[in-house]
């Protein structure tokens, strides 16, 4: 078809899918609630179930809920009418997606559901329907009409079903107060995991490695500790061992316009005073973020005395994955 209009085509189904979506928000209503205070009263796990497309949703809601604190899991109605049913308990609460409601698989589970008391909540396209009228909960996703031409293949109705979904589980994550850290710990994996669970400690100098010099020294020898280890910058300490200020390659360059003697001036004559510091137990992200917002490539990790406990560079963010 070489004069197929393909844009109008997807322009078409956008727009139905967008007004299926739309049409959600006067459906929200005392079910919705009830539906968030039973998953949020659930002392078990929320068990996901659903045939063909609406699996796929339930799939995917299952694994939202997993990730944003409501532990969640996918059971095939067609399993578990063949022994998965054992992995449901009477502690557990189920949510069924049928566009239709009336999806056999399905159907066939509420009675030993409605028999082990455990509540259900419905996510279905027919509010009159044997799931939605069995349930304590139903979330009405009906859409008037398919974003499929032929008002047949699952389209508006299973975007309606994962934004209800969506709904639910970010309600619930609100109602429970869930953090970007609880976040992490569901994803320790990839640049996120590394952002989010990944502390300066674990990636600065320390001990022999970290360079630090003396006010008194010269500004010679401090040059000689920063090329010794190799970090572009060394940490000037006083006698209490606090970090009163820092020298970088930045530094250097600016001392050498002004033609200075390296003998005899010392480093507290050149130092940068005052300079930015982390706390240790900070997250990489946020040293990262004091760093770009002062717009300096290194900085030290002082503990609550004020005394240098580590120091990183930009190279260290960037082999740690956290930029």
């Amino acid at each position: 078809m070489p004069n197929f209009d393909y844009i109008a085509s997807a322009r078409r189904t956008i727009g139905l899918e967008r007004d299926a979506v739309d049409s959600l928000l006067q459906r929200l209503n005392n079910h919705f609630e009830t539906a968030c205070d039973t998953l949020l009263a659930c002392t078990g796990r929320i068990v996901v179930t659903g045939m063909g497309k609406s699996g796929h949703i339930g799939r995917k809601l299952a694994a939202t809920l997993a990730s944003t604190g409501t532990p969640a899991f996918f059971v095939h109605p067609g399993e578990a009418s063949h022994g998965d049913m054992g992995m449901i308990t009477p502690q557990d609460v189920v949510i069924a997606l049928s566009n239709s409601g009336n999806t056999a698989e399905v159907v066939t589970l509420l009675p030993l559901i409605k028999r082990m008391g455990v509540p259900l909540i419905s996510i279905t396209g027919n509010p009159a329907s044997t799931m939605a009228l069995a349930a304590v909960a139903n979330l009405d996703t009906a859409v008037e009409q398919e974003a499929c031409p032929l008002n047949l293949a699952p389209t508006s109705s299973t975007t309606t079903a994962l934004v209800m979904g969506d709904a639910l589980a970010i309600a619930l994550l609100e109602a429970r107060g869930f953090s970007a850290e609880d976040f992490a710990f569901s994803h320790p994996g990839g640049s996120l995991g590394r952002r989010l669970l990944l502390l300066v400690d674990d990636i600065m100098h320390s001990g022999e490695t970290m360079p630090l010099v003396s006010r008194q020294t010269s500004l010679r020898d401090a040059l000689l500790e920063m090329t010794r280890k190799g970090l572009g910058l060394t940490g000037v300490i006083n006698e209490q061992q606090q970090l009163v200020g820092i020298f970088t390659d930045g530094d250097l360059r600016r001392t050498l316009d002004q033609s200075v003697d390296f003998h005899a001036m010392t480093i507290a004559d050149v130092m940068t005073a005052h300079c930015k510091t982390a706390r240790s137990g900070m997250l990489a992200a946020e040293v990262l973020k004091i760093m770009e917002d002062a717009k300096i490539n290194g900085l030290f990790v002082v503990d609550a005395k004020g005394q240098p406990v580590g120091a990183l560079n930009m190279h260290d963010l960037l082999r740690a994955g956290v930029v």
